[in-house]
């Protein structure tokens, strides 16, 4: 911001002696941080291209510095990213993005803007997009809410550090679950929660395990990140009494349900309780694409105005450039024909990779998941006996493979051992290729002696 106002200032000359927009004011127009301003004002006061007036405001100086921009440091161009390898979990076969029909929608979109786009933003997000979810959450997951209680963010993180300011105090204990999404004890920590970490079994997290002084929990409990067990429904019913019990709030993350395979998923924890303790957490990272950074809450009736109250101050952090033409691609119903055939997809992969790993099946369990983009299989006792999952993951990726330790997402003492697949974002031959890879580096660890 710093440099794009300078650049500004040396081109309009004209504008010496103007006043600059109150900082509250340009925050709340950019869409940004208060403080991001504030910061730009200060830099430019500094180096004389704005003045600071008493009684108040921030003007154009009357004569700029005539300082020459500093000469550019030749460069290389920056080394292309490396494409992801297998078998990297999370990620969506950008392949099967309908890339020309969503460059439609966002044509159509800002050729000809709704006036609303122009204007100062709602905090809580574009009003259709937030439209567009209440009825795709009321169709997949049978969750019933109003578009005033969803909420756009910037993604998971960005989801939980708005919770954390607005709605838990400071030092307030969040109880996580372990193993878990690796980066979740930090996020926290970084907002002045303390992360209460507890060990999931076959069934999740246990509940009657929750220590009563901890403000909130957060849970994946239709499919548990990374292992992938569900909750059942009696854990789910005991996990809504404790909160009540506790005056907590449950923030539940339903991060990829829509890629269920067999069977029907049990309802979502914010439907069973009517959105009174819970805050469902959605993105659109795994169903469409991580480059959208497009996530969303569901919030209770009674928080709205608290999340509001902090928005107010902070900003969103939310890119309002695609939410008008997400919007226009989950109405017109094209969204969920991408859903339904991403779904098909992903089911054959997940049979061809356990296809492909059937060599491996005295060294690892090999066994189908109902839903989800990765398989969690543990080491049998003749592999795990002569190696760790974190030693194994170190070879992997030596040989060009990543595969990720299921012990690094847990912060306890012995952890469990296992290995992620990832699947959705690789092809058939591509999955084939990976396994047989990790064959040669496998079979004779399973073959040896002990």
């Amino acid at each position: 911001m710093t440099d794009a106002l300078r650049e500004l200032l040396r081109a309009a000359p004209e504008a010496a002696g103007a006043r600059l927009p109150a900082s509250r004011v340009l925050a709340e127009e950019l869409s940004v941080s208060r403080m991001t301003v504030t910061s730009a004002y200060d830099q430019l006061v500094a180096e004389g291209y704005l003045v600071t007036r008493r009684g108040g405001g921030t003007y154009v100086a009357r004569e700029l510095p005539h300082l020459a921009p500093p000469a550019p440091t030749p460069r290389k161009a920056p080394e292309p990213p490396r494409p992801w390898l297998p078998f990297q979990p999370g990620l969506p076969d950008q392949s099967l993005f309908p890339h020309r029909i969503w460059a439609r929608h966002l044509e159509r979109v800002w050729r000809q803007p709704d006036p609303a786009l122009l204007d100062r933003p709602d905090s809580f997000g574009w009003p259709a997009l937030r439209a567009a979810i209440a009825s795709h959450l009321s169709a997949w997951r049978g969750l019933d809410c109003t578009p005033e209680q969803v909420l756009i963010t910037g993604g998971a993180s960005d989801g939980f550090d708005l919770i954390g300011r607005a709605l838990l105090p400071a030092g307030a204990r969040m109880a996580i679950e372990d193993p878990g999404w690796a980066t979740l004890e930090h996020t926290l920590r970084g907002i002045g929660i303390a992360p209460v970490a507890l060990r999931v079994d076959s069934e999740g997290l246990d509940p009657t395990r929750l220590p009563e002084d901890c403000a909130a929990v957060n849970v994946t409990p239709s499919r548990h990140y990374p292992t992938g067990v569900a909750m059942p429904l009696a854990r789910r019913l005991a996990l809504l009494d404790w909160a009540h019990r506790a005056s907590a709030l449950i923030i539940e993350d339903d991060y990829d349900s829509e890629f269920r395979y067999q069977g029907q998923p049990l309802p979502a924890l914010a439907g069973l309780d009517g959105l009174q303790r819970v805050i469902y957490m959605g993105s659109f990272s795994k169903l469409l694409s991580p480059a959208l950074r497009i996530g969303y809450l569901v919030v209770p009736e009674a928080l709205i105005e608290k999340l509001r109250a902090t928005l107010s101050v902070t900003g969103s952090r939310a890119s309002l450039v695609p939410q008008p033409a997400l919007a226009a691609f989950m109405a017109s119903g094209e969204f969920a024909t991408h859903l339904r055939r991403m779904r098909r997809t992903y089911a054959r992969r997940q049979a061809h990779l356990l296809e492909a790993l059937t060599p491996l099946s005295e060294c690892l369990d090999l066994a189908p998941d109902p839903s989800g983009m990765h398989l969690c299989i543990d080491l049998r006792p003749a592999l795990g006996v002569r190696i760790t999952d974190a030693e194994i993951s170190r070879r992997a990726a030596a040989d060009g493979l990543t595969l990720r330790a299921l012990s690094s997402h847990s912060v306890l003492p012995e952890p469990p051992q296992g290995l992620l697949f990832g699947y959705a974002g690789f092809t058939e031959s591509q999955l084939s290729a990976a396994a047989a890879r990790l064959c040669d580096l496998l079979a004779p660890l399973c073959a040896g002696p002990a």
